[in-house]
């Protein structure tokens, strides 16, 4: 479903060790290797796609077609198309997604709430663990 779709390129980069305060707009491909205090949101109607690394902090809202976690956010997620939760990742606060892919280790301290359309429900893949 998802992988035929090209993924939108990472155009932006929030280095680790750098720290945004206020809320951050972005167009195609957004990565977050350091802190962003204040909402994150796509803001065209092409693809987006947002990255959170291991080592990144967010606190607020997150607002992206595929968003992949691997670090910690303090906020709503929404993603409307698929929603990506790496073993590191660590949301506090509820995700709404279309498609959902989350592996072990991976915590959310929240509600779940998929994204329907019409009457489709929405997809859920659990990642195995293949070490």
């Amino acid at each position: 479903m998802f992988g035929k779709k090209a993924q939108p390129p990472i155009k932006s980069l929030i280095a680790h060790g750098s720290r945004v305060e206020g809320n951050l707009r972005f167009t195609e491909g957004l990565r977050v290797d350091g802190e962003v205090v204040g909402d994150i949101r796509a803001m065209t109607e092409e693809p987006s796609m947002l990255v959170i690394s291991e080592a990144a902090v967010v606190q607020g809202e997150i607002h992206a077609d595929h968003v992949i976690v691997n670090g910690t956010v303090r906020g709503p997620v929404f993603a409307n198309e698929l929603l990506e939760l790496q073993p590191k990742a660590h949301i506090e606060g509820d995700v709404s997604y279309r498609a959902l892919e989350m592996h072990q280790g991976a915590v959310i301290s929240g509600q779940l709430k998929p994204l329907a359309v019409g009457e489709e429900k929405p997809l859920l893949k659990l990642a195995a663990n293949n070490q």
